[in-house]
C-alpha cells in the first residue's frame, strides 16, 4: 500500500467505542437551528451582524477561515456554549457544516459546493477563559474543551491526513466511503461486503475492500510538542509537555520557540499497535495510548508583549489586566518618580551590597533598547547583552538568578551543562515515525526574554561559537537532517565567567586574564571586571550587610521586593513599603518592566546623535593610541575590540535609559549616562594594565623582568613550535636578563598552559 495516509488501519467489525455519545437526531437538528441563527442573526457591539459578514468574506476571499469567539455563543446561547465545551467532537464538525450551509444561503453562489468540498470551512474557536497549566490536565478532561499554555519546542513535517476514503470489492467492484475521525482517530473497513449476491458470480469473500487512493478525500496535518513555559515550572521539576495535533489552516503557523495559547480537544488515540488488541464476545479493549491535543484554535503570544507577560505571569483572564485602569496608573505614577533610574537600580538584587554600575547595566538589558526594521528587511537589535567576568564569591550567579526571576521571559543554564544543540537548536529523529523534527534549544525558548548563561567560561569554544549569530543576527539557521530553517533568538544574553586564572590577575595584563576571542566579546554590549578588592572597610561593610540580611532577611526581602520570601501581607502594602523605601518591590517592577518594553521605543535626538558621534571617534583614538603604545612595548594589543558594535551597544543603552521614564526620545542625559556606563565597563576592561604589585613571592623590579622574558619568550616561540630549553635559556640571557627571571618566566607560562615540556624536560612547546 502507498503511503498515502500517515495513520494505521485496522480490520475488524465495527464497534461502537466508550468515548463516543450518540446524538438523536431532535438534539442535532435543535442545535443546527440554534447554529443558523447564530451565524445570521448575532450582533455585536457595534450593531452590526458580526459572524454574517465573517461568513460573507471568507467565503468572498477564498481562505475557508471563520474565527470564532466562544464568548460570543456564551451570550447568545449559554446552554448552547456548554454543550461546545463538554461534547467539542459532536458539535464541532456540526457548527461547521452548518456554517458552510449558512454561507451557500447568505452568498447565493450556486458552485459553493464545489469550491468548498476540496477545502472545507474551518472554524477557528478564541476564548478569554484563563489556560490551564499543562501539568493539571487529567483524565476528567478527556473528550472536552481545554485552553493550555505553553511554548512550542519541536514541530514535525507537514503530512496528507485522509479524512474521507474510498474502497472498493476486489470482486463485484462496489465502492464505499467511510470518514475518518480528525486527530490522530483512524477508521475501520470492513471484513465482509454486504452487496447482494449476483447469480453466476462467485460470492465475495472475507476481507474483499482495497483502498481507492486517488478517490480519497485529504487534509494537512502537523504534529506539535507543546511545553510549559520555563518561568511556571515548579523548581526541581521536570517541564511537561502535551502533543499538539493542527489541521487544515493551522498547519505551518507555530515554529519551535513560539509562544501560544491553545484551545483544543483533550483525545485519546483510539488504535492500538498490533497484537495489543483483544476481542472477546461483544467486548472490545485495546491499550491506552498517549493522549493528545486536538488544536481548534491557537492564538500566538509573542504578537503582543504585554499579553506576553501577563501570560508568564499566571495573571490572566479577569484576574488583572495591565490595561486597567488602576494599573495604568501605577505605571504612570512609577514613570514620574524622581530618582527613578537609581530607585529602579536599587530595586535591582537589593539583598547584594554594592555593584551599583553592574545594577544600573542589568536595569538597562532588562528594558532593552529599541528595535528597528529597516526598508531593506534588515533588523537591528535592540536587546542588550551583558559579560560578567570576575573573581569568585562576587555574587556573579546571584545576580543571574535574581534576572531569570525579574525578567517577564527568562531561560537560565549553566555553560558546563550546555551544548551548542542545547542553546540553539537539534534535528531530533522520531522513535515511533522514523522522520525528523526541530527540537529548539534555550536560545529559542527564551525568545523574547533574557538568557542567563552561569560559568560561561566553561563552555567548549565550539558551543561557544554557535551562538554568535544568535547574539548578533538574533536568529537561528538550521541546515540538518533535510531540514533548513531559521528560528528566532530575540533574547538578551547576561553571561557569568571567571577569567582565565579562575581569579583575576592584576599583576597580568587584561588580555592574559580574558581568554575569550573577539568575536564572541564585540557581541556583548557591556564587560564588567568584577574584582574582589581586599581592604578592611569594604569587607567590613559587606559582613555587616550580610550578617544583617541572615538575621533579618524576611523584612529586608518585605521591603525591597527582592527574591527573598517575606510575609503573608498585602500586596499593596508591599507595594506601598517598598516605595516608601526608594525601591521597587518584584511583582511591580516586573510589570513596569514588560509596560514599557511595550509601550515605548525611544529614539535618539539630534543632540544626542552628535554627542555619541564626537564621543565614539575618540573612543576609537584612545584605542588606537594604545595599541600603538602596546605594540612599541612589545605586549599584547588589548584584548576587547572597539567596533561599530560598541556604538551601537551605546546607543541601545540610551534607548534603555529613556525607556525607564516612558520618554520617547533619548536625550543628551541619556547619552552621557551611556557613554559612563560603557567606560567603567568595556573601557576599563579595555585598557585595564597589569599592576605593579608584590603578591609576597617577586619585587616590583623582579616582577617586571619576568613580564618582559614572557613577552619575550611569545615573540621568540610560535604557537606549536618547539624549542630546547637550555637554547631559549641563552637566547634570553643575551638580552642582559637574569637568569633567575628567565627561569620564573618559564615556570609560570607551563603553570598557565602556554608552554609544555618534552622528552625529559628538555624541550618545550608552546601550546597556545
Amino acid at each position: 500500500m502507498t503511503e498515502w495516509d500517515a495513520q494505521p488501519v485496522y480490520y475488524g467489525a465495527p464497534t461502537f467505542q466508550n468515548n463516543e455519545r450518540n446524538i438523536n437526531e431532535l438534539s442535532r437538528f435543535a442545535a443546527k437551528e440554534k447554529f443558523r441563527e447564530f451565524f445570521l442573526h448575532y450582533t455585536s457591539s457595534e450593531s452590526c451582524f458580526k459572524y454574517r459578514e465573517k461568513l460573507q468574506h471568507a467565503i468572498n476571499s477564498g481562505d475557508n477561515l471563520l474565527e470564532l469567539f466562544l464568548d460570543d455563543i456564551h451570550h447568545f446561547d449559554d446552554d448552547l456554549a456548554n454543550l461546545i465545551r463538554t461534547h467539542p467532537e459532536d458539535y464541532l464538525q456540526l457548527m461547521e457544516t452548518t456554517a458552510e450551509e449558512t454561507a451557500k444561503h447568505i452568498c447565493s453562489v450556486d458552485n459553493l459546493q464545489e469550491r468548498t468540498v476540496k477545502t472545507q470551512l474551518q472554524v477557528i474557536l478564541s476564548s478569554s477563559e484563563k489556560p490551564m497549566a499543562i501539568r493539571l490536565i487529567n483524565a476528567t478532561n478527556i473528550g472536552k474543551l481545554t485552553c493550555v499554555r505553553g511554548i512550542v519546542i519541536s514541530s514535525s513535517r507537514v503530512r496528507a491526513k485522509a479524512t474521507n476514503i474510498t474502497i472498493c470489492c476486489k470482486n463485484c467492484q462496489v465502492k464505499k466511503n467511510i470518514s475518518v475521525k480528525p486527530g490522530l482517530g483512524g477508521f475501520s473497513v470492513p471484513r465482509t461486503c454486504d452487496s447482494p449476491v449476483v447469480e453466476g458470480m462467485e460470492p465475495c469473500p472475507l476481507d474483499p475492500f482495497v483502498i481507492v487512493p486517488d478517490e480519497c478525500e485529504y487534509a494537512d496535518q502537523q504534529t506539535l510538542k507543546l511545553q510549559e513555559l520555563p518561568e511556571e515550572v515548579p523548581t526541581g521539576e521536570m517541564p511537561r509537555s502535551i502533543q499538539l495535533v493542527v489541521d487544515r489552516k493551522l498547519v505551518g503557523v507555530a515554529v519551535p520557540g513560539t509562544r501560544i495559547c491553545v484551545l483544543g480537544i483533550y483525545s485519546i488515540s483510539s488504535n492500538a499497535p498490533s497484537g495489543t488488541s483483544s476481542t472477546s464476545g461483544t467486548s472490545n479493549t485495546s491499550m491506552v495510548r498517549n493522549p493528545y491535543l486536538r488544536v481548534v484554535g491557537m492564538s500566538m503570544e509573542d504578537s503582543d508583549p504585554l499579553y506576553r507577560f501577563t501570560a508568564t505571569s499566571g495573571i490572566a483572564g479577569d484576574d488583572i489586566s495591565l490595561l486597567e485602569h488602576d494599573n495604568e496608573e501605577l505605571m504612570i505614577r512609577i514613570s514620574r518618580m524622581p530618582n527613578l533610574y537609581s530607585v529602579i537600580a536599587n530595586s535591582i538584587a537589593p539583598e547584594i551590597y554594592g555593584h551599583e554600575d553592574i545594577k544600573r547595566a542589568i536595569a538597562c538589558l532588562l528594558f532593552a533598547g529599541s528595535t528597528k526594521h529597516l526598508p531593506d528587511g534588515m533588523r537591528i537589535r535592540g536587546d542588550i547583552n551583558v559579560l560578567l567576568l570576575g573573581d569568585p564569591s562576587t555574587a556573579k550567579s546571584q545576580l543571574l538568578k535574581f534576572v531569570e526571576k525579574v525578567a517577564p521571559i527568562s531561560v537560565y543554564t549553566s555553560g558546563k551543562g550546555s551544548s551548542a544543540a542545547g542553546l540553539t537548536a537539534s534535528v531530533i529523529r522520531d522513535a515511533a515515525s522514523g522522520e525528523f523534527h526541530l527540537e529548539g534549544g534555550a536560545m529559542v525558548l527564551a525568545d523574547g526574554g533574557v538568557v542567563c548563561i552561569d560559568e560561561f567560561d566553561k563552555m567548549r569554544l565550539a558551543d561557544r561559537v554557535a551562538i554568535h549569530e544568535a547574539m548578533e543576527q538574533q536568529t537561528i539557521s538550521i541546515a540538518k537532517a533535510g531540514i533548513t530553517t531559521v528560528l528566532n533568538s530575540r533574547a538578551a544574553v547576561l553571561a557569568a565567567a571567571n577569567p582565565a586564572f579562575g581569579r583575576y590577575d592584576d599583576t597580568r595584563a587584561a588580555s592574559e586574564n580574558i581568554e575569550f576571542q573577539s568575536t564572541i566579546l564585540s557581541r556583548f554590549d557591556l564587560i564588567f571586571i568584577v574584582r574582589d578588592i581586599r581592604t578592611d572597610e569594604r569587607d567590613s561593610s559587606i559582613a555587616k550587610h550580610v550578617i544583617g540580611l541572615h538575621r533579618q532577611g524576611q523584612d529586608l526581602g518585605l521591603l525591597s521586593g527582592s527574591s527573598l520570601q517575606g510575609s503573608n501581607e498585602d500586596q499593596a502594602l508591599i507595594r506601598e513599603s517598598a516605595l516608601q523605601a526608594g525601591r521597587i518591590d518584584i511583582q511591580t517592577l516586573r510589570r513596569y518592566i514588560a509596560y514599557a518594553r511595550s509601550r515605548c521605543s525611544p529614539r535618539l535626538t539630534p543632540e544626542a546623535a552628535e554627542l555619541l558621534k564626537n564621543s565614539y571617534v575618540s573612543i576609537r583614538q584612545e584605542l588606537r593610541q594604545a595599541t600603538i603604545e602596546s605594540d612599541a612595548k612589545g605586549e599584547a594589543p588589548p584584548p576587547v575590540p572597539i567596533t561599530v558594535r560598541q556604538l551601537e551597544a551605546i546607543i541601545r543603552l540610551a534607548e534603555a535609559l529613556a525607556k525607564m521614564s516612558l520618554s520617547s526620545v533619548a536625550n543628551e542625559q541619556h547619552a552621557l549616562e551611556a557613554l559612563r556606563l560603557f567606560r567603567v565597563s568595556t573601557m576599563d576592561a579595555a585598557n585595564s594594565e597589569s599592576l605593579p604589585v608584590v603578591d609576597g613571592i617577586l619585587r616590583p623590579e623582579v616582577l617586571a623582568e619576568v613580564q618582559r622574558v614572557e613577552a619575550m619568550i611569545r615573540r621568540k616561540i610560535f604557537v606549536g613550535s618547539t624549542v630546547s630549553e637550555r637554547r631559549l635559556l641563552d637566547d634570553i640571557l643575551k638580552a642582559s636578563v637574569g637568569e633567575f627571571a628567565a627561569r620564573k618566566a618559564i615556570q609560570i607560562m607551563v603553570q598557565r598552559g602556554e608552554l609544555e615540556y618534552r622528552k625529559q624536560r628538555h624541550l618545550i612547546c608552546r601550546v597556545r
